[in-house]
């Protein structure tokens, strides 16, 4: 039997409605990236994560736990899991993510931190208040709970006084910059990525990156908000030489995500296709997006590198210890 999405869409809107996030994850984990980095707390900017990064450990092992149960005949009893999940959070039992993977994924944000400051950037962050943006409840067509979850996250904003966001992945910078602005009225903030961010730095190179990288653009960068150029440039001029598959910029094709909430088997499946593109360019594939990352890594299966575009540009632009 096929996942019932009834059930499944019914989990992360209860856990968003009741516990303010679709996955399971604590304040420690939630801002554990940030330890010792001496972000001050709110200002008129801040980073912003969304909890994209902090969530992928426990969403990639939730997904290949629902690719097990696709087919099967537990899928069954998702309704009964459902009601009681109301009551005691069972998601808990679903996601138990991986410390290795979710040092990594900390790093990542870290980088995105390291370079900002690097760039001369002066922002703060929300520690202990963030809250996720909503954006998976979004893409599965939750809107109601989403529009209520959105107007809980900009009320955490201006309570704080907070009038510019950086964002850190593809997702949460569409939810701030182009989808919250029409459910909320008078929202004000402005939002860029850090890509955007830095690209319109005059930066210059600790040391070059001689190195033959093939990008993977993101879907919702590419189409929805327009950020092509920017990555290109911050590697480029870090002395990378870009590759590009046949299907990239605008017409770049999905990793899967976010189908591995519902039909695991499918995602599987065009990320595979994905990763076979790429590894036609070279094996040094570049991401910008967490699902990306995750969604490749998995169908790639360490046939290739696979990196976030942090790893790449902190090396090249940051003087690394």
């Amino acid at each position: 039997m096929p996942l019932p999405i009834h059930d499944v869409l019914g989990v992360f809107s209860d856990n968003l409605r009741i516990r303010r996030y679709v996955v399971p994850l604590s304040p420690g984990k939630v801002d554990a990236w940030a330890k010792g980095l001496d972000i001050p707390f709110g200002g008129e900017t801040v980073l912003y994560t969304g909890q994209m990064y902090q969530l992928m450990p426990a969403i990639d092992s939730m997904s290949q736990l629902m690719a097990k149960f696709e087919n099967s005949s537990i899928t069954r009893f998702f309704g009964v899991g459902r009601i009681l999940n109301r009551i005691v959070n069972i998601s808990w039992f679903m996601s138990g993510g991986n410390g290795k993977e979710q040092a990594r994924y900390n790093g990542i944000l870290r980088n995105i931190a390291a370079l900002l400051k690097m760039a001369g950037v002066d922002f703060g962050y929300l520690h202990g208040k963030e809250l996720y943006s909503g954006a998976l409840v979004y893409d599965e067509g939750l809107d109601q709970v989403f529009a209520e979850h959105a107007r809980r996250v900009y009320r955490v904003f201006k309570e704080n006084g907070v009038k510019q966001v950086i964002t850190v992945d593809p997702h949460t910078t569409n939810m701030l910059k182009s989808v919250y602005p029409k459910i909320i009225d008078g929202y004000d903030l402005i939002t860029r990525s850090y890509l955007e961010v830095l690209a319109e730095k005059d930066l210059k190179c600790a040391k070059q990156l001689p190195l033959e990288l093939v990008i993977h653009d993101s879907c919702v960068y590419a189409r929805h908000e327009n950020i092509v150029d920017e990555p290109r440039r911050l590697l480029k001029t870090a002395g990378s030489t870009i590759h590009l598959p046949e299907l990239s910029g605008k017409l770049t094709q999905c990793c899967g995500g976010p189908l591995e909430s519902l039909f695991p088997g499918k995602a599987h499946e065009v990320a595979q296709k994905r990763v076979a593109q790429l590894a036609g360019c070279g094996n040094s594939i570049v991401t910008m997006c967490p699902i990306c990352m995750a969604n490749l890594r998995r169908a790639a299966n360490d046939t290739i590198e696979i990196k976030d575009i942090s790893e790449h540009l902190v090396n090249g632009y940051c003087v690394i210890d």
